[in-house]
């Protein structure tokens, strides 16, 4: 049996972050959607899951049309059962990451950032899984403390820290 890698990129516009993860059963779609509108009030988004089995089908649903746009196109581009991607805007994951995890068809989260994203596929001659994602860039070094100073600065302005 032959195993082919691919890396796909994933689109993550500037301002939108992205939860790409795994569930196990179609009504994922809807719990989903009822947990991102039930977590933020005024949360943007738009999700999309990859069905696994009968009609193999892209699922999706949102608030916000050009999210959801997204989120199908980039489900088309990964392919793989189970997988489920959700774009958020006005909102950060942080915000939603733990109703999501809580969902019952959740069954693991590979990414959850506003980095640049690839997802590494394998292809057998039954369908495709993700392997693991590539979140963002290498590390580069080890911070100083005016990088401490600047992560903490910024963790109050946008309103995590007091």
């Amino acid at each position: 049996m032959e195993v082919k890698l691919e890396v796909v990129k994933v689109d993550v516009p500037e301002g939108v972050n992205v939860i790409l993860g795994h569930s196990h059963f179609i009504k994922t779609v809807e719990d989903l959607h009822e947990v991102l509108v039930n977590s933020v009030p005024g949360i943007k988004f738009g999700l999309a899951f990859n069905e696994a089995s009968g009609p193999c089908l892209v699922r999706a649903s949102g608030n916000d049309d050009e999210l959801k746009k997204l989120a199908v196109e980039n489900a088309l581009r990964i392919r793989c059962g189970h997988a489920f991607i959700i774009y958020i805007r006005d909102a950060y994951p942080i915000n939603v990451l733990n109703a999501v995890k809580h969902v019952p068809e959740v069954c693991r989260i590979f990414a959850a950032t506003a980095n640049p994203l690839q997802v590494i596929v394998a292809e057998t001659e039954q369908g495709r899984g993700i392997l693991g994602v590539v979140d963002g860039f290498k590390t580069k070094g080890v911070e100083t403390p005016e990088d401490v100073r600047a992560r903490k600065e910024f963790l109050r302005k946008i309103g995590y820290k007091l």
